[in-house]
């Protein structure tokens, strides 16, 4: 993204001044699947992590859990 990564769209996304932070559903979805790029996603407050190729059973599941 030209301006800002994920991470960072997760943490603009979830700041206190914006009254929808905590009803937008954000995974990240990417090929890096190290335990340090989960634990960063989940860090900058995204919901969930999927990793490429997407499995779309799973997509779905996890759509409907949070």
């Amino acid at each position: 993204m030209p301006v800002m990564n994920g991470y960072e769209a997760a943490k603009a996304i979830r700041s206190p001044e914006r009254p929808d932070a905590n009803t937008i559903s954000i995974f990240a979805c990417t090929a890096n699947t190290f335990q340090e790029d989960i634990d960063r996603a989940m860090e900058s407050g995204m919901n969930d992590f999927l990793g490429k190729p997407i499995d779309v059973s799973e997509l779905l599941n996890k759509l409907t859990v949070v």
